[in-house]
């Protein structure tokens, strides 16, 4: 193939580079580009046209991520034209799924009945064979597990309960209208607590379908409690569906609007979280600013005067003078402050691959904020999916640019003799390519591994692995390549960027300053201001992860993620002041960590939500859950770590900009 070839990683060829990206960017983002509609593209039907109705997963509600395919239960396909014993039946017939939706965890099979828009229709019903005792067992235990199912109609979801643990079936009385308004009150029963209850199931649903003109606003779905029938083995169960359609005023455009839990999300407590970030932000602004301008200030004075006494010509004067001049330690590092941190082609991947994040980030949180403009994006299953994904290809050239920027810029204060070597710079591209990548693959390895041992339809096929190592061959190595030439010859010509110059022998790092002066004290009471400016959110977060919710309201979001960068920036800038005080001059790092370690914060919070706001149970979840939080945690400290070393270095190239140096 010639979007393969050799010539693309060599100089002279980089004409055809700049001729080929553009068609790799376009055939790969073709690999994922696949959106998500109903039967009709435009939502509209005519009187008899069918309504494909899709099932989509069965599993515990206490567990997101325990879902199997709907009919891992032994349910009986539905009589109708679609039946498997039919020729040219849809039953169990895979609907076309974007990557998005694959890597969402959504496995939408045809449920096999046969609805036709305004015609009502007698209800399709089955039964099933007598039940075996392993086929009893499996409805028993997705009973007493509070089992429920999720079916798609029209792009719209609906939920529905697998059964009840009563003493008999006519003492369930439901006090909510649709399956839905219970969910949130299921809890699983213990074997203790099931000594005297029996396994019913629901046989009979009702689903009310509302329209409005041609198009469909509203899907109910309700489980007819008298229908709950015993399970135990030997028994036939007859399962029916009845659909029903109502005439609505309701809009299309917002039909949507009621799975939002506007009442969670618009809480007050919300836009009180918004308000009390934004006084810890002018908070440290403020304590920035008294740093900058009255502590530099008087560090300034005292070193003009020292520079002066220094061209005195009376040295008992000179000698008199300096004794009465407090020397604050910052600038006594002037020599040693732009020196290369230890493991510079790690810091420059690092560095880079947190750029990648920043920009990821932003672009997809932007992408969500203009929803109306191209679809909201919590309407289409796996569209945020598919944004992470074309974010994180196509902002590989700035991962690239900066990780070659940072090693050129200070490759010159490791080896002052010379030229760079080819390797290092090889390694540096290779760290930048595979660090993340490489984290993440391990990470998924496990929970795929997983996933496929316990049966759930959460493990990625290998289509869609094999489309996703396309992706990355074919967009994200060649834009990281791409940028890492870039910004290694962003430079050229320039020489050293940096105000003062960097001594040949390092300067020794004195070990008795107080604990304000270490980076292992002020490091972690970085971190928690920085998590303290976003835990409210990261609760919002969390809870549409593992509850159900779906996530809108992205321009909180964005607000708090603008907060979390000046957040993040002002902390690294103050950590890194007290260490340079200390005459500390290692601050690379440092302001890295000071920014990073806001992920360790988050993965604590992590574990706390787990054990207290959740009821997750098992091996399954369990690992599921942790394996997402360690990768959250992982890039939201890349992605802070940068934040905190960007405005670390500002502010350390602007105090040594004003120095007067011998």
């Amino acid at each position: 193939m010639p979007l393969l070839h050799n010539d693309y990683y060599t100089d002279r060829s980089s004409s055809r580079v700049k001729m080929r990206l553009p068609l790799v960017v376009v055939a790969a983002a073709a690999l994922i580009i696949h959106p998500a509609s109903a039967g009709t593209g435009d939502h509209k039907y005519k009187k008899g046209e069918h309504v494909e109705l899709w099932v989509n997963k069965v599993g515990p509600y206490a567990n997101p991520q325990e879902a199997y395919e709907y009919y891992a239960l032994p349910y009986c396909a539905p009589a109708t034209k679609h039946h498997p014993d039919t020729p040219g039946g849809r039953f169990n017939e895979w609907k076309s799924h974007s990557m998005g939706e694959i890597l969402g965890g959504h496995a939408l099979r045809h449920s096999g009945h046969d609805i036709t828009f305004l015609q009502d229709a007698d209800a399709e019903s089955c039964t099933s064979k007598p039940l075996t005792k392993d086929q009893a067992d499996q409805f028993k235990h997705a009973v007493q597990h509070r089992w429920f199912y999720q079916m798609y109609l029209d792009d719209l979801p609906v939920w529905g309960m697998v059964g009840e643990m009563l003493p008999k079936a006519d003492s369930f009385v439901s006090k909510e209208k649709d399956d839905l308004a219970r969910l949130d009150k299921m809890e699983d029963l213990s074997d203790s607590e099931i000594a005297n209850l029996h396994p019913f199931v629901y046989t009979k649903r009702i689903l009310v379908v509302s329209y409005n003109k041609d198009q469909i606003v509203k899907v109910d779905l309700t489980s007819e409690p008298k229908s709950l029938t015993e399970v135990k083995e030997g028994a036939k169960l007859e399962f029916s569906l009845h659909v029903q359609f109502s005439e609505t005023s309701e809009e299309f455009h917002s039909r949507f609007d009621r799975y939002l839990d506007h009442e969670f999300f618009k809480h007050p407590i919300h836009w009180f979280s918004l308000f009390n970030a934004f006084m810890m932000v002018l908070f440290l602004m403020g304590l920035v600013a008294l740093i900058l301008l009255r502590t530099l200030k008087k560090d300034y004075a005292r070193y003009g005067i020292i520079h002066d006494l220094e061209d005195g010509e009376d040295p008992d004067e000179k000698e008199a003078l300096t004794d009465k001049v407090e020397d604050s330690g910052w600038k006594q590092v002037h020599g040693d402050v732009f020196r290369a941190p230890i493991y510079l082609q790690l810091f420059s991947a690092l560095v880079g691959t947190g750029w990648q994040l920043v920009v990821l980030t932003l672009g997809v949180i932007v992408f969500a904020v203009l929803g109306p403009l191209h679809g909201e994006v919590h309407e289409e299953r796996g569209k945020v999916m598919q944004a992470i994904i074309v974010c994180y290809a196509l902002a590989s050239i700035v991962s690239g640019y900066t990780s070659g920027r940072y090693f050129k810029s200070y490759f010159g204060t490791v080896q002052r003799r010379g030229k760079e070597t080819g390797v290092q710079w090889q390694q540096t591209m290779a760290m930048t390519v595979l660090l993340l990548p490489t984290v993440t693959i391990a990470i998924f390895a496990c929970l795929n591994a997983v996933s496929l041992a316990y049966g759930t339809i959460n493990s990625i096929p290998f289509l869609v692995i094999v489309k996703l190592f396309f992706l990355w061959t074919l967009v994200s190595i060649p834009l990281c390549v791409v940028g890492t030439l870039l910004g290694r010859h962003a430079h050229k010509g320039t020489g050293n960027t940096f105000p003062c110059r960097v001594n040949a022998i390092p300067r020794p790092i004195p070990d008795d300053v107080p604990w304000y002066g270490k980076p292992s004290g002020l490091i972690p009471l970085a971190g928690l201001l920085s998590f303290g400016s976003i835990f409210i959110e990261l609760y919002y977060i969390l809870t549409s992860l593992w509850n159900y919710k779906f996530y809108h309201v992205y321009g909180f979001l964005l607000g708090v993620y603008a907060i979390l960068t000046i957040v993040v920036g002002m902390t690294s800038i103050i950590v890194v002041y007290f260490c340079l005080n200390a005459e500390n001059y290692l601050w690379q790092w440092t302001a890295f960590g000071s920014g990073a370690s806001t992920a360790g914060y988050v993965f604590l919070y992590g574990i706390y939500y787990y054990i207290f706001k959740t009821q997750m149970h098992g091996l399954l979840q369990m690992s599921f859950y942790f394996g997402y939080m360690g990768l959250i945690a992982l890039n939201l400290g890349l992605l802070c770590g940068t934040l905190g070393h960007w405005a670390a270095s500002r502010f350390v190239k602007a105090i040594f900009q004003n120095v007067k140096v011998d």
